[in-house]
């Protein structure tokens, strides 16, 4: 990673941090400072569509769709299986909070996961991840727990979130995104 891409990954995180938390503790009134964080840096690592449909096969083929994930998450054990249910979670509250319009068309398009409901799955498999044994400290267990708990609270406080910086993108005739 060259200086400047340490420093536009700065910025991005940065803002993100900073409209996560004023839609969350301003506008909604949730102080829940780890909550926040995690999903600061779940829009950080979303922001890139190699992140966002990052979870592969054994042979390597990208998984896009979260009927195939599920299959995917039986395939595997242990820690390995809690990260493909947490990125279950993630993938299915990203759209669902950040571009609910999107999963709508995924929902009504001829693919698999047109019979799920992403806020469903999302809940469960959060629940789920959170009872499998973990190989790193980045989501405690207790956390994806809420995660799953609020499912409906986190998709509803990620679209303030894009909310806010839509209205950020109004002020100014910068990209909210650099190069």
């Amino acid at each position: 990673m060259t200086a400047a891409d340490s420093s536009r990954s700065d910025l991005v995180r940065r803002f993100f941090a900073g409209v996560t938390e004023y839609a969350f503790a301003a506008r909604m009134g949730v102080a829940d400072p780890p909550l926040v964080d995690y999903l600061t840096e779940l829009l950080v690592r979303f922001v890139a569509s190699d992140a966002l449909y990052g979870l592969r096969t054994p042979r390597g083929d990208r998984i896009s769709q979260v009927t195939d994930m599920l299959a995917e998450a039986q395939a595997r054990h242990g820690s390995a299986r809690r990260r493909v249910h947490r990125h279950i979670g993630d993938f299915t509250l990203f759209w669902s909070g950040v571009y609910p319009e999107v999963a709508e068309r995924m929902r009504k398009a001829d693919w698999k996961d047109s019979l799920l409901d992403y806020q469903d799955q999302g809940r469960r498999n959060y629940a789920i991840a959170a009872q499998l044994p973990a190989d790193d400290t980045s989501a405690p267990d207790e956390l994806l727990a809420r995660l799953s708990d609020n499912f409906q609270l986190c998709v509803y406080g990620l679209g303030e979130v894009r909310k806010a910086w839509e209205e950020r993108e109004g002020e100014s005739d910068a990209p909210l995104l650099l190069g």
